[in-house]
């Protein structure tokens, strides 16, 4: 009897075990549409089939000695505890320095700066703390995917303006008739991820005055400002009449080659500060100490760190920009960032993932398909994203085997 019992036990628990395998996955309505991101996916098959990784934006080379050892000195002194919650002092007066002598403007670092986990967060905790259900947001696209998860998350009303090639240039006239009284806000992205496009005075001028003439908000994603190749970065909080509207936001990865560590910042006047921080609060209320006394130290960098590192980046983007028009793709300009976007249809491939597939598991290079970007992903069918944050022996290495397997059809 014993023994029954006992077989029937195990029957049961190995039946709860595989009924627990087969319940659907469960993802809140909100997050629903979304997959994991594409920048997983790619970097996952790139090391399945030891395939050299120009997708995902992450430089494979370190960041500069002098701030790393500012953060391994940081944890010594026992900088380890919780930060203030908006920030470090000594860094907050470091991104106030930081932004007047880039953009001109003074801006008060204990009511006007918030350190946030990297610039994803600052982005998760402007647009969650100044947006509210059914508020219409302006996207341009090709646009950095976390913007349409966190507006979802926020419940706005998303309105896409498509930015086409060759040049990306912002449709003005579909801008004038997208913004109205119903809008709350617009999100710019300058240097942009991922066509390299900046955009210019003219064009941020116009936006400017729709945005004051319609009451409408600015956010400003700002990753790549010292990554402007072709002409100057312009911060939109900089034009007469903007600050009081913009939330500017920045971080540290992309200038200093450290993005594991996460630090980002949102600027803005103190009326758009408090919801900034009222939802940074309930996200990660602080943010990693020592790095932050660390990012204190590389803010403060001489002038000679940033000509040095856009000489670096431009040396590297004409080995890959070279390359790729070498082997056969039509290669767009790319006016800032670490990206370049290419049109992969001489190839005949039916579409960049397939193109993008094939390229990984054929040729061995990874490449990001950018159909992603864009809330049509037709719109974004033909194109693929390069990044050239790699060694110059990587980006040599990636484009001998583009020119060795690659052939066009």
């Amino acid at each position: 009897m014993s023994t029954v019992s006992t077989e029937n036990a195990a029957v049961t628990t190995q039946n709860e075990s595989t009924q627990k395998t087969h319940h659907p996955v469960q993802v809140a309505k909100r997050l629903e549409k979304f997959k994991t991101t594409i920048f997983t996916q790619m970097s996952s098959l790139a090391i399945k089939h030891g395939a050299i990784n120009l997708g995902q934006g992450f430089p494979n080379f370190d960041g500069p000695e002098f701030v790393k050892e500012a953060a391994i000195q940081a944890i010594k002194d026992g900088k380890n505890q919780y930060a203030r919650g908006v920030g470090v002092p000594e860094l907050n007066n470091a991104i106030s320095e930081r932004f007047k002598k880039d953009t001109g403007l003074l801006v008060d670092p204990d009511k006007e700066v918030t350190v946030t986990s990297g610039c994803t967060e600052a982005i998760a905790a402007t647009i969650l703390g100044l947006i509210n259900p059914g508020d219409e947001v302006i996207l341009f696209s090709p646009f950095y995917d976390s913007y349409e998860a966190t507006l979802s998350m926020a419940g706005a009303n998303v309105k896409c303006i498509t930015l086409r090639p060759p040049d990306f240039a912002v449709p003005i006239n579909e801008l004038k008739h997208t913004i109205s009284k119903n809008t709350r806000a617009i999100l710019i992205n300058t240097p942009h991820n991922p066509t390299g496009k900046m955009f210019t005075r003219e064009e941020l001028n116009v936006i400017a005055s729709l945005c004051i003439e319609n009451d409408v908000l600015v956010f400003t994603d700002e990753v790549y400002d010292k990554l402007a190749f072709e002409m100057d970065h312009i911060s939109m909080a900089s034009l007469p009449g903007m600050y009081e509207r913009t939330v500017t936001m920045n971080s540290l990865g992309k200038t200093f080659s450290l993005t594991g560590w996460k630090i980002g910042w949102a600027i803005a006047p103190p009326h758009l500060t408090w919801g900034v921080r009222q939802a940074h609060s309930f996200l990660t209320f602080a943010t990693s100490t020592p790095m932050q006394w660390a990012t204190s130290v590389a803010l403060r960098a001489p002038d000679s760190y940033f000509v040095e590192l856009k000489r670096d980046y431009l040396e590297k983007k004409a080995i890959l920009v070279d390359g790729l028009k070498a082997v056969g793709f039509k290669v767009f300009p790319s006016s800032g960032t670490y990206f370049v976007v290419v049109d992969h249809t001489p190839f005949g491939l039916e579409n960049d993932v397939a193109f993008c597939e094939y390229l990984i598991k054929e040729v061995g290079v990874v490449a990001i398909p950018t159909s992603v970007f864009y809330l049509n992903p037709e719109d974004g069918k033909n194109l693929v994203r390069f990044t050239f944050c790699k060694d110059e022996g990587t980006l040599k290495a990636a484009v001998e085997r583009m020119k060795e397997k690659l052939v066009r059809k």
